[in-house]
């Protein structure tokens, strides 16, 4: 297959599932945040460079790509791995061969946890013939339910995490005495005092179950019919959070998935020439943030950006800031308007309510490249804010707030101390910029309304 065939097929760029195929066949299956962009790369110059042989032999062999349009990248995630193991295709060698790939179980308990293990664990040693065990080794009790290969494990990490906040659940840790209180307390473990919270619990194990079989259509429709069930019966607070579940999987928030894809370097999961690009050059990147308003109207809020291209992919692996410069192209304005309410220049917003409005509307464009760390203006609240936006978006960037005296010089950094020491400077320099940029933004805009 060559790039004028490539060309015939009407690829979306939303996330799915790419299958290439010779004669009906499949050779090879693999996911996408952008089909059209992931697929495109297969027709890259130095494809042979980056991918091997093996992966340039298999795109000379097809002669079409089907796609599956999913509603989420994690949904892809998950078709990927179904179809993999349903099919077995020639290309995905590595998929069903190698015993280092990571699994989801679910084990047979009053109380089931929801673990992740890998395939040699499955397969030999003191865990040969589990199917038919009692446990996983001397303290796991054996599983109801198997789901994988997945080849990526920091992206099935991120996947329980965004399914947990649905659907919470027990794992290694949240089963533990010393864990569970915690777990529980931010919403991650059941209840699991009563027999109804028993039940309760079975049915969140019945949806995840069927989630990683890619029946969500089914998840939803019982979900209706619950919701229904119990507004007829007036038991509204039960029907009210199935309704929240309802809505966060018809709104799943995977933009974390997005962030592991672009960020994760050039990988080939094909045969023996699979590599990782750990030092790939990348553009580490600081956004600031900071509001600017009027006794509380014309509220007005910046992202501005500080990037520098460093030779790793990850925070506390030796990077050290290498040129890195305020990058104007990358700025964003935003009029603050109460998460939408009435979109009134004059309505009145606090600092903390209107950075976390902007914090929300900016991780809505997974388009735009992703922060390594996250710059405040304020003290706790303004950290605490966008901690709890980033955590309901599972963002990992790292928050550092700067507090000013009254003199609106710096006086103190919060956060991660070690981030802090190396890049003080230029998390300084963000904080700055992003406090001219503001007021800059306030004033243009406060003379366009005088004017008006």
């Amino acid at each position: 297959m060559d790039y004028s065939q490539y060309k015939k097929i009407n690829l979306p760029s939303e996330p799915g599932v790419y299958l290439f195929k010779k004669n009906k066949g499949i050779l090879y299956i693999g996911k996408a945040t952008s089909l059209k962009d992931r697929v495109r790369s297969y027709f890259a110059s130095d494809l042979i460079a980056t991918r091997g042989p093996f992966i340039v032999d298999m795109v000379y062999q097809a002669d079409t790509v089907d796609f599956i349009k999913t509603d989420s990248v994690l949904e892809a995630l998950i078709l990927e791995s179904n179809l993999i193991k349903k099919h077995q295709p020639r290309y995905n060698t590595k998929e069903k061969d190698d015993r280092s790939y990571n699994y989801v179980v679910i084990t047979k308990e009053a109380f089931p946890r929801v673990l992740t293990i890998r395939g040699r664990e499955l397969a030999g040693g003191k865990t040969s013939n589990l199917e038919n065990s009692k446990r996983f080794d001397l303290e796991e009790p054996a599983y109801q339910s198997k789901f994988g290969p997945f080849t990526n494990g920091t992206q099935l990490k991120e996947a329980l995490r965004i399914i947990r906040k649905i659907f919470p659940f027990l794992d290694k840790y949240s089963s533990k005495n010393t864990g569970y209180k915690f777990y529980k307390e931010i919403g991650l473990a059941p209840e699991t005092e009563t027999d109804e919270s028993k039940k309760d619990y079975a049915k969140n194990i019945r949806n995840i179950k069927l989630f990683f079989e890619g029946k969500k259509s089914s998840i939803l429709k019982n979900l209706e019919k619950e919701m229904k069930s119990l507004s007829k019966g007036q038991q509204f607070e039960k029907a009210d959070r199935i309704k929240r579940t309802i809505f966060a999987l018809n709104h799943i928030q995977d933009v974390s998935l997005i962030k592991e894809e672009n960020f994760s370097g050039k990988r080939s999961n094909l045969g023996n020439s699979e590599r990782f690009d750990l030092e790939e050059k990348k553009v580490f990147r600081i956004e600031a943030y900071d509001v600017a308003h009027l006794s509380g109207s014309n509220t007005v809020g910046v992202m501005v950006v500080v990037d520098g291209s460093t030779s790793s992919t990850a925070l506390g692996t030796g990077i050290s800031p290498h040129e890195m410069a305020v990058n104007k192209a990358e700025y964003r304005k935003f009029k603050i308007n109460g998460n939408g309410q009435n979109g009134s220049t004059t309505l009145t917003i606090n600092d903390v309510a209107g950075l976390g409005e902007i914090l929300r509307r900016r991780f809505n464009h997974p388009e735009w490249k992703f922060p390594d760390i996250i710059v405040v203006d304020g003290s706790t609240a303004q950290k605490n804010i966008a901690e709890k936006v980033l955590n309901e978006i599972n963002i990992n960037s790292i928050i550092v707030a700067v507090t000013k005296d009254e003199r609106h010089r710096p006086k103190m950094i919060t956060g991660r101390e070690d981030v802090v020491h190396k890049y003080e400077s230029e998390i300084l320099l963000a904080n700055s910029e992003a406090h001219r940029f503001a007021i800059k933004y306030h004033r243009e805009l406060g003379r366009k309304i005088f004017k008006l």
